[in-house]
């Protein structure tokens, strides 16, 4: 049994136009930029700053973001690399197969599906929150049954408005990549322009007295902060799942990824640097900060167009993380690792229609009855693990002299990498115990389905049985 079979880049890119019907090359730069940004803020920005505040970090939240920003921005590096030389779907798990071999690649294939797949229920439910938040305001109200995830002793049992935006962003997914992209940037221009509104108005009413103490839970709250605001950027990754459908890759993944992590970490900072400045950090743990400290202030008529921002914001996240999750599938599927339904392409529209499908319906799922409570730890482990192994990737492709002289490349080798893998590895570490025990519950998952399917279907495990039975 050779688990860990590679297949080279020249390979990998050859099979990816051999399909029948193959994936349309519809994106730019720009498009990818958007994306990204589409993918990075929302959640956190809008949710996750003010409990990351009043219970981690207090003002020196600052420093969380920037923290988490470095490990993101060392790995977006290596991630445009790697997009460069093997511009093709699916991402790490691509990635992975080149340097590391298929076990490697399924593991992380698996981890990924993590990600994307509960990224996309928990974002689902936090715009189900939003949505009936904005609704209420008009008097509108669903039935208390139907407003969230299972939970009989509080009367609720089924989350109706998480599955019904999951419905729509997959109907909008099988109409095309341009179509989605073109709706997303509309929806990221409308978002940041939110963002801009509150640096905007709430610039004015910071007090530097709310800065102090600067650092009231120590070096080991910003570490810990660090760690609950990376869900804050998770989503530029799910850029490089585009790969197959960009025009002129080499050139435009690498300005895609690096962009959008930059224009988003500059937000990130500037804001919770307003945000601890309007509001003493000790009244920050609510749901909706950014809204709550333009209601502080008494600006409540910039509040509504924040909490609208927001629902907008958490609809690009959505979007993005739902498309990674289809993309991830079609190229599991696609090298044999999953059932061959998952990679079939509608000739039509040049999406992968089944696929798709079945993954509204999982997401949907999760996002309608099963109560998250703290998985988004478990999405923050799932993608530290994956920018981890991209950058030992970086280290391997270099020492082989695997990567073309052409494209991207990582500068500082192998110093970048090194920097990336320590800082992921120092934020996982801060993740508490049950993450790690519940990480290794799925991954002990993933291995009996390679070695009960994927093994046995493998393209390259059949290519090897046709040698030799030609022999």
């Amino acid at each position: 049994m050779n688990l860990f079979r590679k297949k080279s880049i020249q390979s990998l890119i050859q099979e990816a136009g051999q399909k029948e019907v193959t994936l349309k090359k519809d994106l730019g730069a720009f498009d990818l930029s958007m994306l990204g940004i589409g993918a990075i803020i929302g959640t956190g920005i809008f949710v996750l700053t003010g409990v990351a505040a009043a219970e981690h970090a207090g003002p020196a939240l600052i420093l969380s973001f920037i923290l988490s920003g470095l490990a993101c921005v060392f790995a977006a590096l290596c991630y445009a690399e790697f997009a460069s030389t093997v511009p093709v779907s699916g991402s790490a798990y691509t990635y992975s197969y080149a340097t590391f071999g298929e076990l490697i690649a399924w593991i992380l294939g698996w981890d990924l599906i993590l990600e994307y797949g509960l990224a996309s229920s928990a974002v689902a439910s936090g715009w189900s929150g939003y949505f009936q938040g904005l609704l209420g305001g008009f008097g509108i109200h669903f039935p208390k049954a139907l407003t969230s995830a299972y939970d009989p002793v509080n009367g609720t049992f089924i989350d109706v408005p998480a599955i019904l935006i999951v419905l729509i962003i997959t109907l909008l997914l099988t109409q095309g990549v341009k179509k989605s992209a073109r709706f997303n940037t509309i929806m990221v221009i409308i978002k940041l322009a939110v963002v801009l509104l509150f640096i905007g108005v709430g610039v004015w009413y910071v007090k530097p007295s709310n800065w102090t103490p600067f650092m009231p839970f120590g070096f080991s709250g910003v570490t810990a902060g660090a760690a609950t605001v990376f869900f804050a950027y998770i989503g530029f990754d799910a850029v490089s799942t585009a790969a197959e459908e960009v025009r002129n890759p080499q050139k435009n993944m690498p300005i895609g990824i690096i962009a959008s992590l930059l224009v988003c970490t500059v937000l990130y900072i500037v804001v919770s640097a307003i945000l601890t400045g309007i509001v003493p950090y000790q009244q920050l743990d609510v749901k909706n900060p950014v809204a709550f400290a333009l209601n502080y202030i008494h600006q409540d008529w910039a509040a509504g167009f924040i909490s609208l921002g927001a629902i907008v914001g958490i609809t690009t996240v959505l979007l993005v993380m739902l498309y990674g999750q289809t993309r991830l599938f079609y190229a599991l599927s696609r090298d044999g690792l999953l059932p061959k339904v998952f990679s079939k392409v509608d000739k039509k529209k040049q999406t992968p229609m089944v696929n798709s499908w079945i993954t509204c319906l999982l997401v949907s799922i999760f996002a309608g009855l099963v109560p998250l409570g703290r998985l988004a730890e478990l999405v923050n482990i799932g993608t530290l693990f994956a920018f981890m192994t991209v950058a030992v990737g970086i280290l391997y492709l270099r020492k082989n002299k695997l990567a073309p002289k052409s494209g991207f490349r990582v500068p500082f080798v192998p110093y970048i990498p090194i920097l990336a893998f320590l800082f992921c590895g120092y934020l996982a570490l801060q993740l508490p115990a049950i993450s790690w025990i519940s990480f290794g519950v799925w991954l002990v998952i993933g291995l009996i389905v390679y070695f009960s399917y994927g093994h046995k279907h493998s393209t390259l495990n059949t290519s090897v049985e046709q040698m030799k039975k030609v022999s």
